[in-house]
């Protein structure tokens, strides 16, 4: 099973355990179970489920901000916001240096160990390399190169994380765009084609022109032979009547008799 159709039943698994949850403290705990789950990594449909007001003005409603944090957030964000936010369970914890991984997967394409480092709290390469190949691309959330040498990490893929509000208008835009830039592609493919088919068009005219112009010289020539021959034919039988009667009109000479 790929990444993306794990990712959709697992959405929706969680979506509707969320959608069933009798009361606040139920809701939260679904929350802390989906923000933990190893496979699970975008919560979008969960946050915008009409259900989840109920934390609101609660003593659970910094479940809430958790969500949100998973959604859109980053290890730093947690430790810049940890006195106001519950306590993380390992699970989460790695979960959450996993999403920090894509966002810095989503902005640059070479990430340096030293920024890895400090982003994620790892001490040493060993440990950061050791994290990115078991945690990240063996779960399938980026594909990239480790390269000693230069200590950084060459992104080739990264999953996407749920967009933001605020990136919704830039979204928009970009893919306005690209389908801007496709439609102008399509209209020269399509004036190509055209081109292409009237040149078609062009050399079978020509390549007919030239197989009747070699018919009409390939007859012209069947003609003059016809005649050649036929021409020849009649001076021949001509040059033989001639002949025979030029004997007739000579005298006979006499033969004498030997004595």
């Amino acid at each position: 099973m790929d990444i993306e159709q794990k990712q959709s039943e697992l959405i929706d698994h969680f979506v509707k355990r969320a959608s069933a949850a009798s009361d606040a403290a139920a809701l939260a705990s679904v929350l802390v179970e989906a923000t933990s789950h190893p496979s699970l990594f975008a919560f979008s449909e969960i946050l915008a489920l009409p259900n989840l007001l109920q934390l609101e003005a609660t003593e659970n409603s910094a479940y809430l901000d958790v969500l949100r944090l998973f959604a859109h957030g980053t290890w730093s964000d947690y430790k810049s916001n940890a006195d106001r936010l519950p306590q993380l369970i390992p699970d989460q914890i790695l979960k959450l240096k996993q999403l920090t991984v894509l966002t810095l997967a989503e902005t640059y394409k070479v990430l340096p160990y030293d920024q890895l480092m400090q982003e994620l709290d790892v001490t040493n390469v060993r440990e950061l390399e050791d994290f990115l190949i078991n945690e990240c691309m063996y779960a399938g959330i980026v594909r990239g190169k480790l390269d000693q040498l230069r200590r950084c990490f060459e992104v080739q893929f990264a999953a996407g994380r749920d967009l933001r509000p605020d990136q919704l208008g830039n979204m928009i835009q970009t893919l306005s765009s690209w389908l801007s830039t496709s439609e102008n592609l399509l209209v020269s493919i399509q004036e190509k084609i055209k081109w292409a088919d009237a040149m078609s068009e062009i050399d079978k005219k020509h390549r007919k022109d030239v197989e009747e112009k070699v018919e009409e010289v390939k007859k012209s020539i069947f003609k003059a032979d016809i005649d050649f021959r036929g021409h020849e034919e009649i001076c021949s039988e001509s040059g033989g009547v001639m002949d025979y009667e030029e004997d007739r009109s000579r005298p006979k000479r006499r033969r004498h008799p030997i004595s």
